[in-house]
């Protein structure tokens, strides 16, 4: 299938959409998103990935934001064989802010690519990445973030973060963020890690009564909760708790 989505808000206009992805077997979904986000216009996007286990899933996103648009977007990736997230968003008007948030929980021979550019084209503007991945068995995991200020965008604050989890020693993630800038006056900064949990607030927990299962699903969850803390809409919030806490309770037994 290829499916296409245009979503286009007008000056002023407010929208919280909610994107649900799931199917049964194996099939291939190339979608192709179109956003334009109007002067002072405001997008709280969810997206909620969840195909079959068999399923490939390629989705390119392209989002342009005017003046004093706010752009908010969340995606939860579970499902897929084989999936790629790529986002070209433009920051073409003063005082836009556009926010990328997600979490990847990735197991069995899954493989997820997310991949984003942003270009500040205009000053005064913020943008963000905040990107988490939990990778169990021998998942694959994908991060490629890119931060493109050109030499009109001054007053530019950009930040890039992604750390990823590995549950299993056959586990990998490759991460690649990266800055272009051209003018002099921003705030830019840009991080990633990838690793085990940590050993001591897990021995801490052990400590106080808990057993290394319910320690590590603690350390874990609280490791999930901090981007979907980013989900401004509380049944949304709700809901995609639940999911990460079925599926880490899957990988953690």
């Amino acid at each position: 299938t290829q499916p296409r989505l245009k979503i286009t808000l007008e000056e002023g206009a407010q929208l919280t959409l909610i994107e649900r992805h799931e199917g049964e077997g194996a099939y291939w979904k190339n979608m192709v998103t179109e956003i334009e986000v109007g002067p002072n216009a405001n997008l709280q996007h969810v997206r909620l990935q969840n195909d079959d286990k068999d399923a490939v899933q390629t989705d390119l996103v392209h989002i342009k934001t005017d003046k004093d648009a706010v752009y908010n977007g969340f995606t939860l990736n579970m499902g897929g064989k084989l999936t790629r997230h790529e986002i070209h968003a433009e920051i073409a008007g003063e005082n836009a802010e556009v926010s990328f948030n997600g979490i990847n929980m990735l197991g069995g021979e899954q493989h997820g690519d997310t991949t984003i550019l942003i270009e500040h084209q205009a000053p005064h503007c913020q943008s963000n990445q905040f990107y988490r991945t939990l990778l169990d068995d021998t998942a694959h995991g994908v991060f490629q973030g890119k931060v493109h200020v050109h030499q009109a965008a001054q007053k530019t604050d950009g930040y890039q973060l992604s750390n990823a989890l590995l549950l299993s020693p056959d586990a990998e993630m490759d991460t690649k963020p990266e800055l272009e800038i051209y003018a002099d006056d921003v705030k830019c900064s840009h991080g990633a890690t990838t690793g085990q949990l940590d050993e001591d607030p897990l021995f801490y927990l052990r400590q106080r009564g808990l057993s290394e299962k319910q320690a590590r699903m603690l350390l874990i969850q609280a490791f999930a909760d901090e981007v979907i803390e980013k989900v401004e809409n509380e049944t949304l919030r709700e809901e995609i708790l639940e999911a990460t806490h079925t599926w880490l309770q899957t990988a953690l037994s």
